[in-house]
């Protein structure tokens, strides 16, 4: 319970992170996310003697590890774009929509089935995400592509048959190869902050692969020991610490519009969380998601 209270616990505070991270910007930090994870879930790897469990993975599984590794890279580059653009908010209702998002992906893809009320639920964050356009005087599309690509990244591990420490060694592997060439043709541009904006700047990107495993492997400790019914509540506290940071300390002003949107999605979500607590017979049960809002 604590590995899992303290791995939300900073997911939920990335937002104060990575506006350290400029002037580089979110592709930029996004490559370097990926080079650094690598670097220490080498470390990982090493410790733990699993290298021989990351070479016989056969060709099936690599094809899942590549499927997720393009959506959560994608969900790391929007989710640091939207933050360090100032719109904190917008990412914590991305991850407010996620498990809604996730259990539609069930349905959808694993042809799992929902109750009434549930539907419900899904009906209201609709109707929640139509309020919030209104207040935003536009479509939330970065929350909308947070959700998506995160519920999306859930469908490609759902299938995944590896350890999830293999796994996530995996991921990063395989899109290195791109984030390097990114990085070095930053450098030879002159456009790369990495060696640019002094010692501090260079050790704040080298820590951003700290910062993005550490949660992971916090999170892969709890989810091995503890209900998945209890990873589901938990996750909430990674939308509500976004939220408290970005009125309280980003500043960010929500309407009265926006207000009524975001109450009627925590009301959907509470709805949908009460509602899957006793599912009727031939509901599937492994519809709550897994989360790792990154």
């Amino acid at each position: 319970m604590a590995a899992g209270i303290a791995a939300y616990t900073l997911w939920g505070f990335f937002p104060a992170f990575f506006p350290l991270l400029e002037p580089a910007g979110a592709v930029e930090i996004l490559a370097h996310r990926i080079i650094w994870s690598l670097v220490f879930m080498a470390i990982v790897l090493t410790v733990l003697r699993r290298w021989r469990e990351l070479a016989t993975v056969d060709r099936a599984s690599w094809g899942w590890i590549f499927g997720a590794a393009l959506f959560v890279s994608a969900n790391w580059g929007v989710y640091v774009y939207t933050v360090n653009a100032g719109r904190v908010t917008e990412a914590a209702l991305g991850y407010t929509i996620n498990p809604l998002v996730s259990v539609l992906l069930g349905v959808l893809i694993f042809r799992e089935r929902l109750t009434r009320p549930q539907w419900f639920a899904v009906a209201l964050a609709v109707v929640a995400v139509g309020v919030l356009t209104v207040g935003y005087g536009h479509f939330p599309y970065l929350s909308v592509i947070l959700a998506v690509s995160f519920g999306l990244y859930g469908v490609f591990k759902k299938k995944l048959r590896v350890d999830p420490v293999v796994g996530m060694t995996g991921e990063v592997a395989v899109t290195a190869p791109i984030a390097l060439a990114f990085l070095v043709w930053l450098g030879a541009t002159g456009a790369g902050t990495f060696a640019t904006e002094g010692p501090g700047h260079s050790v704040l990107l080298v820590a951003s692969g700290l910062v993005t495993v550490v949660p992971l492997l916090l999170f892969a400790t709890a989810a091995q020991r503890i209900p998945l019914a209890t990873i589901g509540m938990l996750q909430y506290i990674v939308p509500v610490l976004q939220m408290a940071w970005g009125l309280v300390v980003v500043g960010e002003q929500l309407d009265s519009v926006q207000w009524v949107g975001f109450a009627l999605m925590w009301a959907a979500v509470i709805a949908f969380t009460l509602a899957g607590r006793s599912p009727r017979r031939g509901v599937a049960r492994e519809s709550r998601p897994v989360v790792d809002p990154t």
